[in-house]
């Protein structure tokens, strides 16, 4: 039960740093956190994939967890390239 919590807040957490993040970059004009984002974005999508994994829906977990592995692999490459 605790760590289902856990995971609900770590989701949340994610989600308003990729809004902030992004409205920052709209506003600003400013796309150099993009990589950032994209890196926030990879995180989110592994915590919900968790998340439907322990709520019993298996494809849209493992859905979300190779959406997570492309993601994270596009934002290191942008990081370190």
């Amino acid at each position: 039960m605790k760590l289902k919590l856990w995971m609900k807040i770590m989701k949340a957490i994610l989600a308003l740093m990729v809004i902030s993040l992004s409205a920052y970059s709209l506003v600003t004009g400013e796309y150099r956190m993009l990589p950032y984002t994209l890196l926030l974005v990879g995180f989110m999508l592994f915590v919900i994939g968790i998340v439907e994994i322990q709520e019993k829906r298996k494809v849209t977990g493992i859905f979300s967890f190779l959406s997570s592995g492309f993601v994270l692999f596009v934002s290191l490459n942008g990081l370190l390239g």
